[in-house]
């Protein structure tokens, strides 16, 4: 039998969700104040000091680029916590993998990041770096919105073709964050103060690109609202995709307002943080459209 679930037992996991929220919000500061080199020796920050030293060249941006590593440290001890949580307190196979991923993501996130500084900030290695913490956001998203199913299989609230349609939509949206990815490695916010790294694509070219995938993805979203309103078997399944709908038109705005304004730092930063809100709110739509029995 499993072990009543702790007051404590929610607010780690979203608390755990909330990290992998803030260090794509952190990875956009260090990139805005071109300060991805700030420590530019990994696993250590110089050579022969895991912390910024008063002798380094890199002023204020050392103490930026530290700050976001420190935190991967914090994203650690968290995917521990929540990942002994679970088995002592969860033991489904669904919370016990999920738990298990972030933990591994995390692993896995930080040697990308020493790979980026090693490859001075190629666009490529950052682009994975920011796509490895969205799949972080969104394997943290569905621990924390499933900690309280039970173990046994899954059945659909809505119609197969609508499922699938939910995952189709889904697939967009992880086309839209990678092209996102290449608009920031286009243009002017490489990460490094000094000698700024790019792809080498026309910045305009690829915004519009971009733009169009994202004109794809909402009219997706928008028939998902429909779709689902139309043939959800319960509340939740015919909310589900409400939520995504509207980060989606916020995160257009700011995208477009960021580009017209010739991307302002504030604006590059909240682009971010709603990017990191797109995946939560994709995860939850995805499982609004299916409930799991107690196991027999």
């Amino acid at each position: 039998m499993t072990p009543a679930q702790p007051r404590w037992f929610s607010p780690l996991l979203l608390a755990n969700l909330i990290a992998q929220i803030g260090i794509i919000v952190t990875g956009g500061l260090v990139r805005v104040t071109g300060s991805g080199l700030g420590c530019p020796s990994w696993p250590q920050c110089v050579p022969g000091s895991y912390t910024p030293t008063v002798e380094q060249a890199e002023g204020f941006h050392k103490y930026i680029e530290f700050g976001n590593r420190t935190l991967t440290g914090v994203l650690g001890i968290l995917a521990v916590a929540s990942l002994l949580a679970v088995l002592r307190y969860a033991r489904h196979r669904h919370l016990v993998v999920s738990a298990a991923l972030v933990l591994v993501g995390v692993l896995i996130q930080a040697v990308l990041g020493g790979i980026t500084v090693w490859a001075g900030l190629h666009p490529a290695t950052v682009s994975a770096h920011f796509l490895v913490s969205a799949g972080l956001v969104a394997a943290a998203s569905y621990l924390y919105f499933t900690r309280h199913e039970p173990g046994g299989p899954t059945q659909l609230t809505v119609p197969p073709l609508v499922s699938r349609l939910g995952w189709g939509t889904a697939a967009v949206a992880t086309l839209v964050l990678a092209l996102g990815t290449v608009v920031t490695g286009s243009g002017p916010h490489s990460g490094d103060a000094d000698t700024p790294a790019r792809f080498g694509f026309d910045p305009r070219t690829i915004s519009w690109l971009h733009a169009d995938a994202v004109m794809i993805f909402l009219g997706l979203v928008i028939g998902m609202v429909v779709a689902t309103r139309l043939t959800g078997q319960t509340p939740r399944a015919r909310s589900g995709w409400t939520g995504v709908l509207h980060v989606t038109v916020l995160q257009g705005v700011v995208g477009y307002v960021q580009y017209l304004t010739k991307l302002p730092e504030p604006l590059v930063i909240v682009h971010m943080l709603l990017a990191g809100l797109l995946v939560v709110m994709v995860t939850r739509a995805l499982l609004s459209g299916r409930a799991r029995t107690a196991s027999e």
